[in-house]
């Protein structure tokens, strides 16, 4: 279901949507491309925090703090 948020925007940023919206750009209204920046904002955000257990995964090992994996997932998930 649909929801509707109703935003107040300075004339800079109205004039920016207009610029990105509408006959000859990639967007066919201004909603379409705000959903879009929403949503390559959410990906960039999922994608940092993939990229922060990547790294903390990476000083885990650094440090010495490793378990041997046998094979199990779910055992090993349950010791935890």
């Amino acid at each position: 279901m649909a929801n509707s948020l109703n935003l107040s925007l300075t004339d800079e940023l109205r004039a920016f949507i207009d610029q990105n919206s509408g006959d000859g750009t990639l967007y066919a209204t201004p909603s379409e491309f705000v959903r879009d920046i929403i949503r390559r904002h959410k990906l960039h955000q999922e994608a940092a925090n993939v990229r922060d257990a990547i790294i903390e995964g990476y000083q885990d090992a650094i440090a010495g703090r490793m378990v041997a994996f046998d094979g199990d997932l779910k055992g090993l998930l349950k010791k935890k």
